[in-house]
């Protein structure tokens, strides 16, 4: 979709030059994302601590209880469960 945009060109050159974009788009583009996530993040830390927690819940019994299921091992066929560094 086609924007006009009026954009402080020394603020896009400045975008340009500090994350290596060839173009405005791609500065502005990238900008944008950024923002997105950034929103993201201090929702989710907005909601930090205001949800209740059940005193009675025993995580430790829970992660015991888990702890054989497929999903929770180590696939066999990835290096680093055979002990491979990376490099």
């Amino acid at each position: 979709m086609p924007t006009n945009l009026a954009l402080d060109d020394r603020l896009i050159e400045a975008a340009q030059r500090a994350g290596k974009h060839k173009t405005k788009k791609e500065a502005v583009t990238a900008a944008l994302d950024e923002y997105v996530r950034k929103r993201r993040q201090m929702r989710i830390l907005e909601a930090f601590g205001t949800f209740s927690v059940d005193p009675a819940y025993d995580y430790k019994a829970e992660r015991q209880r888990n702890a054989g299921s497929p999903a929770s091992t180590p696939s066999r066929s990835s290096p680093r469960s055979r002990g491979a560094r990376r490099s």
